[in-house]
């Protein structure tokens, strides 16, 4: 759920910069989203790749260079962007209903040792 809430963030604020001069597409990698979160929390998750931690620990966005610029040096694609902007709002409701049936067996677990 995180990293699907760090996709959308990530791809609203490149819609947010859209038309600022020079922007470059920001993304979070699963590769090495993956992994920074199989790192101890204690060790820091090398960027080599260009990429950035973010304020969520284990989360690591980075510039796009293989999208074709504008002539402003922008390569913000709005079309990408929302399209990633939907798949990051599925994964996140296939990650909340997948949650809400652990729950629920918990519950029921709890209820039936009654």
């Amino acid at each position: 759920m995180t990293v699907a809430t760090a996709k959308q963030m990530a791809a609203s604020g490149n819609l947010a910069n859209f038309d600022t001069p020079g922007y470059k597409t920001k993304e979070v990698t699963f590769d090495e989203t993956l992994a920074g979160q199989l790192m101890p929390a204690n060790s820091t998750y090398p960027t080599h790749k260009g990429g950035r931690a973010t304020a969520e620990p284990g989360i690591v966005m980075r510039e796009n260079a293989d999208l074709p610029e504008r002539r402003d040096g922008n390569n913000v694609q709005i079309d990408r962007e929302m399209l990633v902007m939907s798949g990051a709002a599925g994964d996140f409701a296939a990650a909340q209903t997948a949650l809400a049936a652990k729950f629920r067996l918990v519950r029921y677990a709890i209820n039936e040792g009654r």
